[in-house]
């Protein structure tokens, strides 16, 4: 299995690279959040990658961080959904929006990637809501450590550096913890930490807590 490649960039196309290492050119699929945050031609880039392996089709996709591969295969596992939808529904809304959408039951979020029609966003969403918890906390928890950003800022520095994550990136992952201790279950503290996140994106793991918790209250 081929988890990770590290190259120069030989040629960009609509929504793959071409990445030379060490002479051999290896085609690589990318969302198109992806694509956009890739250096030009003749520069260096690394990428996580899964291979899909078919009886006529062998394809290599790559992803910037961990947690967009990690979507990249659960939405895979998804009746229905294969690579390119898979693709389509990063390439709309990222590896954090998919965790929000999901997070909050948003399938019409996920609706609007291109070829993904109503019934698979809600079989996605469906299907995902209790997986969502545990990918928003490592996406959370790897950007509060640096682990999870992108690869190719590992490499020697070929261009301007990127923006660091915000710094309450943990923040989010403290308070799904905090809530699943409380006896919340990890798809309603999923969803109402997501909901607080939205709402105040720079708040603290005590502020998420807290709005959370009301909106977790009993109504009426």
């Amino acid at each position: 299995m081929i988890g990770k490649i590290s190259g120069r960039i030989d040629y960009r196309g609509s929504d793959h690279l071409l990445i030379d290492v060490r002479g051999v050119g290896y085609v690589v699929h990318v969302s198109q959040r992806t694509l956009a945050g890739m250096p030009g031609p003749g520069e260096v880039a690394a990428l996580y990658t899964d291979l899909l392996v078919r009886e006529d089709l062998l394809q290599l996709f790559g992803f910037s961080t961990l947690v967009e591969k990690e979507w990249f295969k659960l939405l895979k596992s998804v009746q229905g959904v294969g690579a390119k939808a898979s693709m389509a529904i990063l390439s709309a809304l990222g590896a954090d929006g998919v965790s929000r959408a999901i997070a909050l039951g948003d399938w019409n979020a996920v609706k609007a990637a291109q070829g993904v029609g109503p019934k698979i966003a809600q079989r996605v969403v469906n299907e995902l809501k209790d997986k969502a918890p545990a990918v928003m906390a490592m996406g959370a928890q790897s950007l509060a450590m640096a682990d999870n950003a992108p690869v190719d800022e590992l490499l020697e520095p070929v261009r301007a550096p990127k923006p660091q994550p915000p710094v309450h990136a943990g923040a989010q992952a403290d308070a799904l913890s905090a809530l699943q201790n409380l006896g919340y279950s990890p798809g309603d503290a999923a969803a109402a930490v997501a909901e607080a996140a939205g709402q105040m994106p720079d708040a603290d793991a005590a502020g998420l807590i807290r709005a959370a918790l009301k909106l977790l209250a009993p109504k009426g």
